[in-house]
């Protein structure tokens, strides 16, 4: 018995070939480039395709494939919102791999969020926990969170967009392409506002004012923060206390065994954890926060990837525990 894993990024695709127990059999990954619409569902189909050859070859049968897509999956329809592929507003992209498998094959999709607390649940740092969240800090910010071992998914399977929360007042218009907390505290995030200290800031000559501003990263940051720039140590300080209220408001509504960190940047802000913790400490219900644990990834870039072999897997379970009754 062997699934199909994708993992559908920003600016990539990933997949591999899982065994029942989790082990990764094989694995490949290729650009988006960019590309929009139907463009996008091509590369997918070629992608899956390309599995699937590489499956017979080593005489394996697929029974499932998962897939994971950074924005909202519609459970009932296999339709998704995935803001970074233009023309992704409600597009079919289980239909799309339903065509290149047998029709016995099940397609599952989900949210990336989802697939990360899935994937360490698995086989990470929340493996053994009912109560869990996955924090996730890329280019955006989301949450998977998993309750008496049940993904909360919400009355319209967003649940977890915390990318949205309002942390701080007044309201900008900046925050409204992508929300407050993910504006402050983002890899994007960070890169914005350390843009906004140095172009406020015109006595800074520090090692960021060497590059275009427009083209400062989050990287770039990370790399002066670690040889003392002022700026990088104010825009970090910013990240720290938004990703504490976070954890504290995570911590007083869900009551978690733990919260692990995941994303690109943890990564490098995994350092911060000690000082994450003290911040979300100021807000959060006093007992819940003394007993959660707050972990870094253990399945580092791989997380969404291994989530989305699980529900796959998942998925064959169901259907063999319904044939058993």
């Amino acid at each position: 018995m062997a699934v199909i894993g994708l993992d559908l990024g920003g600016t990539k695709l990933s997949g591999g070939l899982f065994s029942e127990s989790g082990e990764l059999l094989f694995k490949d990954s290729c650009k988006l480039e960019k590309r929009t619409g139907d463009d996008a569902g091509l590369l997918i189909q070629d992608f899956v395709k390309r599995l699937i050859n590489q499956a017979n070859s080593l005489k394996i049968t697929i029974y499932a494939a998962g897939i994971c897509i950074p924005g909202i999956s519609y459970h009932e329809t296999g339709c998704v919102w995935a803001p970074n592929i233009e023309g992704w507003e409600n597009y079919p992209v289980r239909a799309k791999i339903q065509e290149v498998v047998n029709k016995d094959v099940k397609v599952i999709v989900d949210s990336d969020r989802a697939c990360a607390i899935f994937g360490e649940s698995w086989l990470g740092a929340a493996k053994g926990c009912k109560n869990a969240i996955f924090l996730t800090v890329g280019t955006g910010i989301g949450a998977g969170i998993i309750v008496n071992n049940q993904l909360v998914r919400g009355a319209h399977d967003i649940a977890g967009a915390i990318g949205w929360w309002a942390l701080d007042t007044p309201f900008q218009d900046k925050f409204a392409p992508c929300g407050c907390f993910e504006y402050h505290a983002s890899g994007e995030g960070i890169a914005k506002v350390a843009r906004e200290i140095i172009q406020n800031d015109k006595t800074y000559d520090g090692i960021l004012r060497s590059k275009a501003i427009n083209e400062i990263t989050a990287h770039d940051i990370f790399y002066a923060y670690g040889i003392g720039d002022n700026v990088a140590k104010r825009t970090l300080s910013t990240a720290i206390t938004f990703w504490g209220m976070a954890v504290a408001n995570l911590v007083s509504i869900f009551d978690p065994e733990k919260i692990i960190f995941g994303g690109g940047v943890f990564g490098p802000a995994s350092m911060f954890i000690d000082d994450i913790y003290k911040e979300a400490k100021k807000h959060a219900q006093p007992i819940s926060i003394e007993k959660v644990k707050m972990e870094i990834s253990q399945l580092g870039s791989e997380a969404m990837l291994i989530g989305a072999g699980y529900i796959a897997l998942k998925a064959i379970k169901n259907i063999n525990d319904a044939q058993e009754e």
